[in-house]
């Protein structure tokens, strides 16, 4: 925000500043001029009140002598001197009977007058001590000094022979100097117009100076907390200001750094949890995404097992009347003949239906597992010796790389052969020709899979990897989906990998499956090794 110049701190301090000097100078120099008058007065006060005595004393011989005209060429010469107006000698009842200045001589004051009014502000003549001198304005307005000294009536004088008054009269005549203060105010004037230039002088000194160390010590510090506030409001946390000193700015631009310091960690912090954040909804999204198709597919799971389960009983029935009345049909029949050969194509249809019924029912009842402390290498080795003689048939070899440090694990060993089996039979579906099938089992190495309350688990694994012709993109999305399968017609019924699914779950457990068209796949299964795992998860499927 632009600022007007009057509005800065440089310019109240500088406007204040001077004002304060100002205003100080001006008062010491009046004190200063003064008391340059005063003691100016003074000592003119009291030079003149010596002339004043001088000239009683020259004067007092020729008064004794009755010489009027050498009293008068005393008080001439000493008016000659510089600076005294004029010099009057007033008899007791204030006539002029002497002056340096003729016209006044006869002339009788008032007994107002300064002259007089001394003597007769009392009936008693003035002490020898009392002030005796004063300040007035002549009739022209120029500043004088006026001076009374008594001439007093001594023992000398009324013992005299040409004196005229007795001894009872105190005072016989006053003499008067009137002294011009002219050169007084010169001096006075000069003396404060070089104060006054003096004090200019200091004052612009004093500004300068002042103005220096203002800028240094005040004004460059807030300049800078003021750029640092600018680009803290502007977002800009990575510059810190000068330190110029340990004095209050420097301890504030310290605090200053500090807190753009924490701020900065605030930042940061605030950064990392929003990607955090960002992170966790996306992984809480994609989790929900996922249970909401695991709810979706376990609700159509449901309804396909009620509908498999009704249509299983609803066959099973008249499939055991067709397989009896053929079996005892082809027991009349003799080896050979054509009828024979038909009826023994009916008991083989007729028993691969019931197969499948039989897969049908086991799939509609989803039996929770009675899991125990089994081996897994032997479940695996048990499954691959009931397949494999009918794998080398087709010339595809069984290979087992099993991990025989993995400890006992928590399953239903049943239902875990069931999974092995299926997926087995599966990749020997896949290779068409010569092929090899690869089992492996171990333990999880890092990764470390989560149960249904999000707690780390340690886990166990094992791969079964073909040769095969793969899945495509497409179907891998829909391979666990009941009743789907891209084999041919009589070949399977869409149902082993939809079991072996739910029961791996049943288990806490997940499969995951990698595969490249052309290549052949990966099917990897993830088991929990802990009972405690297992029971939640276990649990965690019946609720699904």
């Amino acid at each position: 925000m632009h600022r007007r110049y009057n509005q800065t701190l440089r310019f109240k301090l500088g406007f204040y500043l001077s004002v304060a000097l100002w205003t100080t100078m001006l008062v010491f120099t009046y004190l200063v001029s003064w008391y340059l008058r005063e003691q100016l007065l003074n000592g003119a006060a009291d030079h003149v009140t010596q002339l004043s005595e001088v000239i009683t004393r020259s004067t007092r011989f020729a008064m004794l002598q009755n010489q009027p005209a050498y009293v008068d060429r005393i008080i001439h010469d000493i008016a000659e001197q510089g600076g005294i107006d004029k010099v009057r000698i007033f008899s007791k009842d204030g006539k002029i009977i002497d002056s340096t200045f003729a016209p006044e001589i006869g002339r009788t004051l008032d007994r107002k007058a300064e002259e007089c009014f001394l003597c007769h502000s009392s009936d008693q003549p003035p002490a020898r001590d009392s002030k005796r001198t004063w300040t007035f304005a002549g009739a022209d307005g120029r500043p004088l000094l006026g001076s009374m000294e008594l001439i007093r009536n001594e023992p000398s004088c009324y013992t005299a022979a040409c004196h005229h008054h007795s001894s009872d009269t105190p005072v016989l005549g006053i003499l008067g100097i009137v002294y011009s203060l002219n050169d007084i105010d010169r001096t006075v004037r000069s003396s404060v117009i070089a104060v006054a230039g003096f004090s200019l002088g200091f004052v612009v000194v004093a500004a300068f100076a002042v103005a220096l160390f203002v800028h240094r010590l005040v004004y460059r510090p807030l300049r800078d907390l003021e750029e640092g506030a600018g680009r803290i409001a502007a977002g800009n946390l990575d510059e810190s200001i000068p330190v110029r000193g340990m004095d209050e700015f420097g301890q504030l631009a310290t605090s200053f750094n500090d807190m753009t310091a924490a701020l900065r960690g605030s930042q940061s912090k605030l950064r990392e949890w929003g990607h955090t954040l960002e992170e966790r909804v996306k992984h809480r999204t994609e989790e929900l995404r996922r249970a909401q198709a695991e709810t979706a597919r376990g609700e159509k799971l449901a309804s396909v097992g009620q509908l498999a389960s009704g249509v299983a009983h609803e066959l099973n029935n008249p499939l055991t009347g067709i397989l009896t009345f053929s079996s005892l049909l082809r027991q009349k029949l003799p080896d050979g003949s054509q009828d024979a050969e038909d009826v023994d194509l009916v008991i083989r249809e007729t028993k691969r239906c019931a197969g499948i019924i039989k897969r049908l029912l086991d799939f509609a009842r989803d039996r929770p597992p009675e899991k125990k402390f089994s081996d897994l290498n032997q479940i695996i080795e048990d499954t691959v010796r009931i397949v494999e003689r009918q794998a080398h048939a087709r010339d595809i070899d069984i290979a087992l790389q099993l991990d025989h440090t993995l400890p006992p694990i928590w399953l239903d060993a049943d239902q875990i052969k069931q999974v092995v089996m299926n997926m087995v039979i599966n990749a020997q579906h896949a290779i068409a020709d010569k092929g090899t099938i690869i089992i492996t089992s171990g333990r999880v190495p890092d990764a470390e899979a989560r149960n249904g309350d999000g707690a780390p688990v340690p886990m166990a694994e094992f791969e079964v990897i073909d040769t095969g012709c793969g899945i495509p993109e497409d179907n891998l999305r829909r391979i666990f989906d009941p009743f789907f399968t891209s084999k041919e017609v009589g070949k399977g019924t869409g149902l082993g990998l939809s079991v072996s699914h739910g029961i791996v779950q049943a288990h806490g457990g997940r499969i995951e499956v990698e595969s490249k068209v052309g290549e052949g796949s990966t099917f990897r299964v993830y088991l929990p090794i802990n009972p405690q795992a297992g029971a939640a998860e276990s649990k965690a499927t019946r609720s699904n």
